[in-house]
């Protein structure tokens, strides 16, 4: 963006330095053409600064969440929580969409009730037929 500015400062001087007749329309014209220009480079310099500043700022906001996200998730891969789970899935026998029940709702007596068509979900006397249920039933 210097290079913008430079531009313009030369063309100040060379507007400077020729004989523009600044009481002529077409150099009272050329003049300000010169200094909205000079005007312009100004902005820009300010707005790419700010760019600047604020590019510095996300990176270190992005930096942060960053150490927020590892600290949150323990540096556990999806992997691991799905293997440690707390939630049985499986098929309402009503309307055959896979739900997923809280494995902790199945110690307490209370109906489970489909959330998609919202029928009673019975089940066995086992809570489930995955090989490696934890439950205590």
């Amino acid at each position: 963006m210097d290079g913008i500015k430079e531009k313009v400062a030369y063309l100040k001087g060379l507007s400077a330095g020729l004989p523009i007749d600044r009481n002529s329309n077409e150099g009272k014209l050329l003049l300000a053409i010169v200094d909205v220009l000079d005007a312009m480079a100004e902005e820009i310099d300010i707005i790419g600064e700010n760019e600047t500043d604020l590019e510095e700022y996300v990176n270190s906001i992005d930096e942060d969440l960053a150490d927020i996200e590892e600290d949150y998730y323990d540096g556990d891969d999806d992997e691991e929580d799905d293997e440690n789970c707390n939630y049985l899935e499986l098929e309402c026998p009503n309307c055959h969409e896979t739900v997923y029940i809280d494995k902790c709702m199945l110690d307490e007596d209370e109906e489970i009730v489909c959330p998609n068509c919202g029928k009673p979900i019975e089940f066995k006397d086992s809570c489930c037929e995955h090989e490696d249920c934890d439950c205590d039933h």
